[in-house]
């Protein structure tokens, strides 16, 4: 084939492209919190805000943090009046307290909640615009001026939204209580300390709730249709690390390699799903913020339901997935079969019903679902009438469901 004709073939056939931005500097391991003051020197900080939440302002992992910082010289002020559900508010209180203490950068210290207002609080000091008006829709991220932003460490302390190397913060708008996603490609923070050390103290069903949360992030990003062969390399790997030690780590808090392998995996599932998500988080990021419902745990409720929605266009690439990971079978009902298992095993609810949602909600979350950024991701079309579908499935527990799986023109993804 001559060149011409090769360029022509190519251009013929864009599939296999693709825009791509993957993470920042990491500081990974056991006892590397030590090295906080470090990676706030290479940003520049020296008067940092860290920004908590209640359940950790008061705890040894948070006041170690503060006091190595304060070895080193840092100035440092705190801040942790946030929801588990983070909301616009909190992000604006975050900012006064910011102002008021003179600081000059961000440290963000906990899960995901305490990292998504921390990443609004550093973009957020030099704005003049509401929070809500970089909404990531369109290109409104552009109205964001980015020198108004303040440098960013974070330190993650429990291992499911990988939230420290994401680009975005989900932070709920009380007006319309719903989730919305704030997005800019300088939210992403400039340094992370990943020290799974931290994550030892955290109580077992937390442990599992965040847990599950990095599996559908992987797990979402491997199913999501497009061309993202690094995307999907590194989904593969954090789902085996999720397989071999979630339910260890939830059985045995104290195992320092499986606490290793799950923030390692968390990283890696922010990382993937920069190629997409799809309808676990279209469902879970409505049903949170109607009913404060923990993310990870939501997602891990719907899980299956949506798997079994997906089945006919993701069942090959299923297959490959449980393969890599020895099930028996190697096919999409044994990797079905490991994920109902895996649900009982960590105490997650197999029910909506069971979660507190209602029935007559149903319809509101389907309409809600149909419009999360996250929808566009799924691997069949997931409007309104499709989200209604899978959320009857979950309120009842049927997997399957009577009719099997409508797929419509959805291509099957290998």
């Amino acid at each position: 084939m001559s060149q011409d004709n090769a360029l022509s073939t190519v251009l013929d056939n864009p599939e296999p492209v693709g825009k791509w931005n993957y993470p920042t500097a990491v500081r990974f391991g056991p006892g590397r919190i030590q090295e906080l003051p470090d990676a706030c020197g290479e940003l520049g900080i020296r008067r940092p805000l860290l920004v908590t939440d209640p359940g950790l302002v008061d705890l040894d992992i948070t006041r170690q943090a503060v006091a190595i910082l304060g070895r080193a010289g840092l100035d440092t002020a705190v801040f942790s009046d946030m929801r588990p559900n983070p909301v616009g508010r909190d992000v604006q209180a975050g900012v006064a307290t910011f102002k008021a203490a003179g600081a000059d950068g961000v440290v963000a210290f906990g899960g995901g909640s305490a990292l998504d207002v921390a990443k609004s609080v550093a973009m957020m000091v030099g704005q003049t615009r509401p929070l809500f008006d970089f909404e990531d829709r369109a290109d409104w991220y552009t109205r964001i001026d980015p020198d108004g932003m303040v440098p960013l460490v974070a330190v993650p302390t429990t291992s499911g939204t990988g939230s420290e190397v994401g680009r975005a913060s989900v932070i709920t708008d009380e007006t319309d209580h719903t989730k919305k996603i704030i997005f800019h490609p300088n939210m992403l923070p400039g340094r992370v300390v990943a020290d799974p050390a931290l994550t030892l103290g955290l109580p077992a069903h937390l442990t599992a709730w965040t847990g599950i949360d990095a599996l559908s992030h992987n797990l979402e990003a491997w199913c999501a249709p497009g061309f993202h062969p690094m995307a999907d390399g590194i989904a593969l790997e954090g789902i085996r690390l999720i397989h071999r030690s979630l339910a260890r780590v939830v059985a045995d808090g104290s195992d320092i390699g499986a606490r290793a392998d799950l923030m390692a995996a968390s990283l890696m599932g922010a990382t993937a799903f920069q190629k997409g998500l799809g309808g676990m988080h279209a469902l879970a990021h409505p049903i949170g913020a109607r009913h404060d419902c923990h993310h990870g745990r939501t997602n891990g409720v719907v899980m299956p339901y949506v798997l079994a929605w997906n089945r006919a266009a993701i069942a090959p690439r299923i297959g490959r997935l449980a393969r890599y990971l020895g099930l028996p079978g190697g096919d999409f009902d044994a990797f079905l079969g490991w994920v109902l298992q895996l649900r009982r095993d960590l105490g997650i609810p197999h029910t909506l019903a069971e979660l507190g949602v209602p029935r007559d909600d149903l319809d509101a979350l389907s309409v809600a679902a149909a419009a999360d950024p996250s929808a566009g991701g799924n691997p069949t079309p997931f409007d309104a009438a499709a989200a209604r579908a899978v959320l009857l499935r979950a309120f009842h527990g049927d997997v399957a469901g009577p009719e099997g799986q409508p797929a419509g023109d959805a291509p099957s993804i290998a």
